[in-house]
């Protein structure tokens, strides 16, 4: 019996196509299976099926270059064919664009080819000066071969982690530094700012380091050291000074702690005020590239781990490419002990006190360059003071764009290190502690992670600009130079005659005029964008163009209805009472003068009511806080002035009796005083 007269479906669907065809399997001609010529077909069929099978899984191998270093840029075009391994890296925020020129790289799903290139070794002279403890010398650097490796991940770095002290991130990099000498031995190399605003900070590095070795000392076998190699070391360690000139302060790299902190301790402060960090990367990833030669299967024979520390942003911030190219292609990880940028500023202040005790100890300020903490400045330059470089100085919650991108680039991270650091509320000046930036108010890092900046390299950091109306908007209106808005106006008028109040008010409305056009220039300029707000993604970017227009909308409106207010008054305003003969502008957020200007003012509003809900506890949102606390309009009120008030009868201005006696002593007491040095 057959299979299909067994099962019901099958038999009812058979007997149903043969009342539809009028055949039967049956009568299907026996010659065609019983054929000669059809097994035969079949078995040559088998023959060449395995012969196929066969061909596929037999594998070529084409020569690999055994002197290659990893590269992560696009490939050139080889003559050479090589094996092509994928590495899929998946962020888990969501991408906003696909695409090479993608508007965050973070926020995209990674996909990175890694292939073998040769890299040409050329010079690039530096002016290095030496020192007693050693230097980098051109011809030293420059002259050693290009140093193969393996093939790395391609890893990102992280970014904004906030700390009170450097102590905090030392012991972090201590931890990154076991686990690297875990996988083989490693080489660190530490880079020193030499500023003189650096020194306390080197100082409780220094300290740091009798921690940072004993912990580290188990990995360098302490019980055994005596039977141990120094080269042979686990963890070993280099130290380098920068300034205006790089300098290499160990000729071999060590393991000896008293060497250490001794090379530290000697490291002389340069004055010249020139912090040439990217050169100094660069040219110690020149110094110790043989480290990274592949001797055989466990690969390279050290890992080498960059640790920067400094308080600038780096005068040489051109050369940042080329030092991510230097360290990417090596395998070497940044780490930078640094400071927060100030948001969206290049300068900030930081409070310099002689670090010589036998000079007066009384702070002074100086300017430095930590900022800003994107490529192009994203913040519009308007004041609430009339001066935006005496505004309140506030943490970014990121670092300097260019050192902070080399980390990300790299797979190091970057730590904001401020002694003052406080999420809570305003820090005051007088809590700044010294050689520490004047900054009043910090962000907590976690609500800060939404808005990271584009750590794009330059290029492509402006394309996705360029893409964009709306960013293209809000970067051309922060390159409009310093706009006060109205700040401090005369709001004061006495009334002596009708001429002299009308001269009084066209005296004031002439100084207000001349900000409206700049006002008016920026807030053109913000409207080009408002087309293309729906469709960006970035909290960032619409957190920074909604808190541009909202605020150059109430500038302009505010400065706007006070001209107006004026105008109106100069065409005669009687007082209300008989005594009154003062005229008091005040502000108000009621608009008198102008259904135009009621309309913007509403605007405005909206726009920094939404950054505040939409975006708290970050920078944009204290910006729009304290400009919704600034009425948007005017109102006039009457008051009156004594014209002829009573002269003071006191006298004895010039009575020096409360003078202390001892002044003179204490002035000839005083330590002396040197001017700051270049920062």
């Amino acid at each position: 019996m057959s299979t299909a007269a067994n099962d019901p479906i099958d038999h009812e669907m058979t007997n149903k196509a043969n009342e539809n065809t009028g055949e039967t399997l049956q009568e299907a001609p026996e010659s065609l299976w019983d054929s000669d010529e059809t097994v035969a077909m079949i078995g040559s069929l088998q023959v060449h099926l395995i012969i196929f099978l066969a061909l596929a899984l037999f594998q070529l191998h084409g020569p690999i270059d055994e002197e290659a270093v990893v590269i992560v840029s696009n490939p050139p075009e080889y003559e050479e064919t090589f094996e092509m391994v994928e590495q899929i890296v998946v962020s888990e925020t969501p991408q906003t664009q696909v695409g090479a020129d993608a508007l965050a790289e973070l926020d995209m799903a990674e996909a990175s080819a890694e292939v073998f290139a040769e890299v040409a070794d050329i010079p690039n002279p530096i002016d290095l000066t030496p020192t007693d403890l050693g230097q980098i010398m051109v011809n030293k650097i420059f002259s050693q071969p290009v140093a193969p490796q393996k093939r790395l991940e391609n890893k990102k770095g992280s970014v904004g982690q906030g700390i009170a002290g450097a102590a905090g991130a030392v012991d972090q990099i201590t931890m990154e530094i076991m686990q690297a000498a875990e996988e083989r031995p490693t080489l660190v190399v530490w880079l020193f700012d030499q500023s003189g605003s650096l020194t306390r900070q080197r100082d409780d590095i220094r300290d740091r380091f009798d921690r940072i070795y004993n912990e580290l000392g188990i990995l360098n076998g302490a019980d055994k050291e005596n039977e141990t190699v120094e080269q042979d070391q686990r963890v070993l360690t280099s130290i380098i000074g920068f300034g205006e000139k790089v300098n290499l302060y160990t000729e071999e790299p060590t393991a000896d702690l008293k060497t250490i902190k001794s090379i530290v301790n000697k490291i002389p402060v340069d004055n010249s005020g020139v912090e040439r960090v990217f050169t100094a990367i660069e040219s110690a990833a020149k110094q110790y590239k043989n480290l990274r030669r592949d001797v055989g299967p466990l690969g390279p024979k050290r890992n080498v781990l960059f640790v920067v520390v400094t308080d600038e942003r780096g005068d040489d911030v051109a050369n940042v490419e080329s030092s991510i190219d230097s360290c990417r292609k090596l395998g070497i990880p940044v780490y930078v002990i640094g400071v927060p940028a100030p948001f969206g500023r290049e300068h900030t202040l930081v409070k310099y006190v002689d670090p010589d005790p036998k000079y007066d100890q009384s702070p002074q300020w100086a300017q430095v360059d930590q900022g800003p903490e994107t490529f192009l400045p994203e913040r519009i330059k308007l004041s609430f003071t009339g001066n935006f470089e005496e505004e309140p100085v506030i943490d970014s919650g990121f670092g300097p764009y260019g050192l902070t991108r080399l980390c990300y680039e790299t797979g190091g991270i970057y730590f904001t290190v401020h002694p003052s650091r406080n999420v809570s509320r305003e820090v005051r000046r007088n809590e700044i502690e010294a050689f520490t930036s004047d900054m009043r108010f910090f962000f907590d890092p976690s609500a800060m992670v939404r808005y990271r900046p584009d750590y794009l390299s330059q290029q492509d950091y402006v394309k996705a600009v360029k893409r964009s109306p709306m960013r293209s908007a809000l970067i051309q209106a922060a390159s409009i130079s310093n706009v006060s808005g109205i700040q401090r106006p005369q709001t004061r008028f006495v009334k002596t005659s009708e001429a002299q109040l009308a001269g009084d008010l066209t005296k004031a409305q002439q100084d207000a005029a001349p900000l409206e056009p700049m006002l008016i220039q920026m807030a053109a300029t913000l409207e080009q964008g408002l087309a293309a707000r729906e469709k960006e993604d970035s909290p960032r970017w619409l957190a920074g163009f909604d808190l541009a227009y909202g605020r150059v909308l109430a500038q302009k409106v505010r400065t706007e209805t006070y001209n107006a207010v004026l105008a109106e008054a100069k065409r005669g305003m009687p007082f209300k009472e008989k005594k009154s003969n003062t005229w008091v502008l005040e502000p108000s957020d009621e608009i008198t003068v102008g259904s135009k200007w009621q309309r913007e003012a509403d605007k405005a509003r909206e726009f920094l009511d939404g950054v505040v809900q939409q975006h708290p506890g970050t920078p944009w949102a204290l910006l729009a806080k304290r400009e919704l606390e600034v009425p948007i309009g005017w109102k006039w009120t009457e008051t009156f002035t004594d014209l002829n008030p009573p002269q003071n009868g006191n006298g004895g201005g010039n009575n020096n009796n409360n003078v202390p006696k001892d002044d003179q002593k204490r002035m000839l007491d005083r330590a002396p005083k040197r001017p700051i040095p270049k920062l």
